[in-house]
């Protein structure tokens, strides 16, 4: 890779690490390519980036966004993007494949471990959570609905 096209990647990687909520290093050593294009189908259907970067490149990109306290060593793959979908990704496809281990990351403008992406990816989306309120708001109109064809019903029967 030449120079120029080097320093093309830091800054196009720094621009989307600032616009990013949720950065997460993984290490996927021993995973197949046909698991890895798994990775980054169900990433790319949360509208999250997915890509192995060499760590000195993504040292110099993380310090250009103004991230600091990652210890990258050996092989890894970056997954960053909206925090929850990041999370979700990541700890998903850490539970279905033994080969690749959660390292750190990056999320609320923090330095923070494996327990943190699991609890944070099982928490609702915001679809998710609309999905319920929607639910709790209809719960009442409809009890009322089958109260009314009850009632309807048990009228008919007795005229």
């Amino acid at each position: 890779m030449t120079r120029d096209k080097k320093s093309d990647l830091i800054n196009t990687l720094s621009e989307s690490f600032k616009e990013s909520s949720g950065i997460v290093v993984s290490e996927f050593k021993g995973l197949s390519v046909k698991k890895l294009e798994e990775l980054r189908k169900s990433a790319k259907d949360l509208d999250v980036k997915v890509q192995v970067v060499k760590n000195t490149l993504a040292s110099l990109a993380l310090k250009n966004a103004g991230i600091d306290g990652f210890v990258l060593k050996d092989t890894n793959i970056f997954i960053w993007g909206e925090q929850l979908n990041v999370t979700k990704v990541a700890a998903k496809f850490a539970e279905n494949n033994d080969l690749f281990n959660i390292k750190s990351a990056h999320i609320d403008g923090e330095i923070c471990g494996v327990e943190k992406v699991v609890a944070l990816s099982k928490m609702p989306s915001r679809d998710e959570l609309i999905a319920m309120l929607l639910q709790v708001w209809n719960a009442p109109i409809q009890n009322f609905t089958i109260g009314l064809n009850a009632l309807k019903e048990k009228k008919e029967q007795t005229a």
